[in-house]
């Protein structure tokens, strides 16, 4: 099962705060970990919303919206792709995830269509 793994913007995030030197390491050694387990096959942070953009699609009208993004709860920071036998395996990873963000903060575990889903 593939499962898409977000960490969820923070104002921290939004800020651009990088992350401590101590929170890179012990993400460092938990993306090692997840490497060994054979489960990580891609993530990575992203910039702060400020240097995004949006595009908005009303049937063949396409505009441009310029960051930063309001509802910072709703925005994404960085995500992780893994390969997971089941739902309780991916919980059980984020539960030994280092806190991503200085104070309080959410990950969401998504899982991804595969072709069996579409018959």
């Amino acid at each position: 099962m593939r499962v898409m793994v977000l960490v969820k913007a923070t104002e921290d995030s939004e800020a651009g705060l990088l992350p401590t030197p101590e929170l890179l390491d012990a993400m460092g050694k938990y993306n090692e970990a997840l490497i060994e387990a054979g489960i990580l096959k891609d993530g990575d942070g992203l910039k702060p919303s400020s240097q995004g953009k949006r595009v908005r699609f009303s049937g063949a009208d396409r505009s441009i919206v310029d960051g930063p993004f309001a509802e910072t709860k709703e925005l994404v920071a960085g995500f992780w792709l893994w390969e997971v036998e089941d739902m309780d395996e991916a919980i059980a990873w984020v539960k030994r995830c280092p806190n991503p963000m200085p104070g309080p903060s959410e990950i969401e575990i998504r899982p991804l269509y595969e072709v069996s889903d579409f018959g």
